[in-house]
């Protein structure tokens, strides 16, 4: 198949290439490279099935492929908030882009929507049914509202011109390839540790979160877009981690001697974050394999080539 992934270039947007790729397919690779970055597509580029673009959602583009992974948009709170009317921009305009690309050219349009569409939730944990608790006038809510308005236009186009929709919430991702100062918890406390500074927590450290290793979510993307179910389906990892007891575990495996200090929690920061992934797996036999130590192991190791790299 012809595979158009927007955000390709991305941390979550190049693994999918990766796969997509192996597989055999023809993928497009869509970036503006605001967070995306070459090096995570370097070795495709001179694959004949393979084609990057660099260009910008908010404006209409002309493809003619058979699916539309859409995952362009800055994910973490420091490059979400930026620049947050091009976020809300990105969610919305290039959202409906996207549909209306996928409506001309009859594509299967898989939406990478997230977690952050429950806000700060009173339900835990997080089924698809909660309809959330989102502040819409916050600092996070050029993302979390963003993307409640990208799943509305989602569903309406499915409901009213018939375009075949999928979509996914993520939860909490990580692995090789997120972006050294990209502000969330996992990269922050790697690069803090590798670079022997203090790891820095938010609040007192008892909020919760739920860390997924990126090839798991991955294979349930794939799932998910070849499957006949439309969604939405949460996408993470049920086991729920303190991020004090994150910032230990980073601590002992880089650097024991390594300092804990502690920092304002920031506005609509979520106390708890955890997916319920009944549907996930029983829909389509989907949950993750890897093990929180494991996916760490690996993560540190890609960050420590990097960030040593830079150093020489």
């Amino acid at each position: 198949m012809r595979i158009l992934v927007t955000g390709g270039a991305g941390f979550l947007g190049s693994h999918l290439i990766d796969r997509l790729m192996a597989q055999g397919h023809e993928v497009v690779c869509l970036d503006n490279f605001y967070t995306g970055t070459k090096r995570n597509i370097l070795k495709w580029l001179d694959n004949p099935y393979f084609e990057l673009i660099r260009h910008d959602i908010t404006e209409p583009i002309r493809l003619e492929v058979d699916q539309i992974y859409h995952l362009a948009c800055p994910a973490s709170p420091i490059h979400y908030q930026y620049n947050p009317v091009k976020t809300i921009k990105t969610n919305v305009i290039g959202t409906m882009n996207m549909l209306g690309l996928a409506k001309r050219v009859k594509a299967r349009f898989f939406l990478a929507s997230t977690s952050e569409v429950y806000g700060d939730p009173d339900v835990h944990p997080q089924t698809e049914e909660y309809r959330g608790n989102v502040n819409c006038i916050g600092i996070r809510s050029c993302y979390d509202e963003g993307k409640r308005v990208a799943e509305t236009l989602s569903f309406d186009y499915h409901r009213q011109n018939g375009v075949d929709i999928r979509v996914v919430r993520i939860f909490n991702t990580y692995g090789p390839r997120m972006l050294e100062n990209d502000g969330r918890v996992v990269s922050n406390f790697i690069a803090q540790a590798l670079r022997n500074e203090p790891l820095t927590v938010y609040g007192d450290g008892s909020q919760t979160r739920s860390f997924c290793y990126v090839s798991d979510l991955v294979e349930g993307f794939i799932r998910l877009m070849n499957s006949d179910e439309i969604g939405p389906m949460n996408l993470g990892n049920p086991g729920e981690y303190t991020i004090l007891e994150l910032a230990q575990k980073i601590q002992n495996m880089i650097n024991p001697g390594a300092e804990i200090i502690f920092k304002p929690l920031p506005q609509d920061d979520p106390k708890q974050r955890q997916p319920d992934i009944t549907r996930a797996k029983t829909w389509l036999g989907w949950e993750p394999t890897v093990p929180l130590d494991r996916g760490l192991e690996l993560t540190i190791q890609d960050f420590r080539d990097r960030i040593e790299g830079n150093q020489k």
